[in-house]
């Protein structure tokens, strides 16, 4: 295939995938739910009357605790890479001999 012929071929492939993409857009712009502040704090209001304040602090506090928890593995794995990275020792080798009779 001649050069030309391929650069044709690519700019037809792009045109092609830029009328697939703004057409996806198209339709991602109409499925994009319209969003108004009156439901989300109706929900919220419903949310307020199902759960009382108080549990929804110690829920909070739960979650953050969690969130510590996760941070303090995270901190105990990352020691022990640093670790292993300064242990480089090399490995002992056994040897077994099986003809022993």
């Amino acid at each position: 295939m001649a050069g030309s012929d391929r650069e044709t071929e690519l700019a037809a492939r792009l045109a092609a995938l830029e009328a697939r993409l703004a057409e996806m857009e198209a339709r991602a712009a109409d499925a994009e739910p319209r969003c108004d502040a009156r439901p989300l704090e109706a929900l919220d209001a419903v949310l307020d009357m199902l759960i009382p304040a108080e549990v929804r602090g110690h829920m909070r506090a739960a979650r953050r605790e969690q969130l510590l928890a996760i941070r303090s593995m995270v901190d105990i794995w990352i020691e022990r890479v640093d670790r292993k990275g300064e242990e480089r020792r090399p490995r002992r080798h056994e040897t077994i001999d099986l003809d022993d009779r």
